[in-house]
C-alpha cells in the first residue's frame, strides 16, 4: 500500500477534527443545537468538499476507497451468511 501524500494526511486530519467537533457539540435530543442553520449547513459542504477530494486523490492513485455502510445494509460478497436455524443435523440411517 502507498503512503499518504501530505495533502491526503491533511484532508483526513481535518475530516477527523470536523467529526470531532460535530460529536462534541451535538446536543442530546430535544435540545436546541449551540450551531446555527448556516454553520451546519458549510459543516456539510465542508465534509462534502473533503470527500471529494479524497476520492478524486484515490482515483488518481489508482486505489479503490472504501465507502461507509450501515451494518444492516447488504453487502455485496462473495459469500452468503446462512442462519444457524437452517442448519440440522443428518438424519442417522
Amino acid at each position: 500500500m502507498s503512503e499518504l501524500t501530505k495533502e491526503q494526511e491533511i484532508l483526513m486530519v481535518m475530516r477527523k477534527v470536523l467529526a470531532s467537533i460535530v460529536k462534541d457539540t451535538t446536543p442530546p435530543p430535544g435540545m436546541k443545537h449551540p450551531l446555527t442553520e448556516q454553520t451546519i449547513q458549510d459543516v456539510r459542504a465542508c465534509f462534502g468538499l473533503i470527500s471529494a477530494r479524497e476520492r478524486e486523490l484515490a482515483d488518481e492513485q489508482g486505489r479503490v476507497v472504501e465507502k461507509p455502510f450501515y451494518t444492516d445494509q447488504r453487502q455485496e460478497q462473495s459469500a452468503e451468511v446462512v442462519p444457524m436455524s437452517s442448519i440440522r443435523r443428518p438424519e442417522k440411517d
